[in-house]
């Protein structure tokens, strides 16, 4: 009798088991940016011959899939410009008016609108981004840690998306031999779950 009741007990277990994935697959994989584990960077030619990279430590966001529907994506990261940084005395430069002029508009936010997976951990993300009150669109090519949705959103998913904007349709457009147009934005977030 004890090892029927044993045998019964494992049976539920297996079947507890299988059955939890399944519920997650019911609804959304939602995550939220670990701060402090996160970061955007800027890269952009510098005299033609070099190049220059600002970093923005400080971002939040929201990252969402959809298992109703696979290519549907509700992606919110705001970067806060304020804090941006270079390694040298340019950040000062960046941070005014003819750039970023953080003092009228302090965020920039990228919008992740729809994802197409191209393999078990990469993906195409289509989105906009918004600096300086202009919203432009953007693609972003997107690694994963882990394929985002085997993991039932019970786990961390970390990722590396990046793409290139013309900082000119931003209204950055100060100082055009010296600066290059195409900015090459990396973003590297951690996602924990909500």
């Amino acid at each position: 009798m004890p090892s029927a009741l044993t045998r019964l007990l494992a049976a539920f277990a297996s079947l507890a088991l299988f059955l939890s994935p399944m519920a997650a697959m019911a609804g959304d994989l939602r995550y939220v940016v670990d701060k402090a584990a996160s970061r955007v960077d800027a890269k952009v030619a510098f005299l033609g011959i070099a190049s220059k990279t600002a970093s923005f430590p400080d971002m939040s966001g929201t990252f969402n899939l959809s298992f109703a529907d696979l290519e549907a994506l509700d992606m919110v990261v705001d970067i806060d410009a304020r804090t941006l940084t270079t390694g040298d005395s340019q950040a000062k430069t960046l941070k005014g008016k003819s750039f970023f002029d953080v003092a009228h508009y302090p965020t920039v936010r990228f919008v992740g609108q729809r994802i197409k997976m191209t393999g078990d951990k990469t993906a195409d993300v289509e989105g906009r981004i918004t600096a300086r009150g202009v919203t432009r669109p953007i693609k972003l090519a997107v690694t994963f840690s882990v394929p985002p949705y085997s993991t039932g959103g019970t786990q961390p998913i970390s990722i590396v998306g990046t793409g290139v904007i013309d900082r000119r349709q931003f209204g950055m457009t100060a100082y055009p031999f010296i600066i290059g147009s195409m900015v090459h934005v990396t973003i590297r977030a951690r996602m924990v779950p909500n």
